[in-house]
């Protein structure tokens, strides 16, 4: 009879501990739920300072990865860095609470570099921003660029001499960001 109380007891203990921190709840599901192996996140705070930048080391869901709730009350802003998109939400954080401010997270889609023989093939998905600045660089000179400014989705082939070999840069500039890709032809 004793050990079955004191087994009670510790089981009614074990209870409350538990209850005791479970109150961080998550009021609205992130859009962005899940993430992969190999994608990055940083978030960063209303003043623009970088709380946390990291990999992901593990697929699954983002609020099961990472508690948001630990983080001192204020907004902030979490970016997870996919292949080939940059998903963007705004939470706020309110006494342990976490709540996703826009319930659709904002997309940057990135430019995708293809390089075939002496070509390179620049696409990107436009959809928010329908402007892109190309630069092109052979060692470090600018030997090329342009605006391109399109609707939905912008394409460019670029033919280089294959005379010419050596360490070429593509840098493209879009969405108040800039994406690079280095090659060699």
């Amino acid at each position: 009879m004793k050990t079955l109380f004191k087994h009670i007891l510790v089981l009614a203990v074990m209870l409350g501990t538990f209850t005791s921190y479970a109150n961080a709840t998550l009021e609205v599901l992130p859009s962005f739920n899940s993430v992969e192996k190999g994608n990055s996140i940083s978030v960063t705070d209303a003043s623009g300072n970088i709380v946390f930048s990291g990999l992901i080391n593990f697929n699954g869901n983002i609020r099961q990865l990472y508690d948001f709730s630990q983080l001192k009350d204020g907004i902030y802003i979490i970016e997870i860095n996919k292949d080939f998109e940059i998903e963007i939400n705004t939470v706020e954080v309110k006494n342990n609470t976490v709540h996703f401010l826009n319930t659709e997270n904002e997309k940057i889609f990135k430019p995708v570099f293809r390089v075939q023989n002496d070509k390179l093939i620049i696409s990107k998905i436009a959809l928010n921003n329908p402007k892109m600045d190309i630069e092109l660089y052979y060692n470090n000179e600018l030997i090329y660029s342009e605006t391109v400014n399109g609707k939905e989705v912008l394409n460019r082939v670029y033919k280089l001499d294959h005379t010419i070999k050596g360490e070429y840069t593509a840098v493209v500039k879009s969405n108040a960001r800039v994406f690079t890709k280095n090659f060699k032809i």
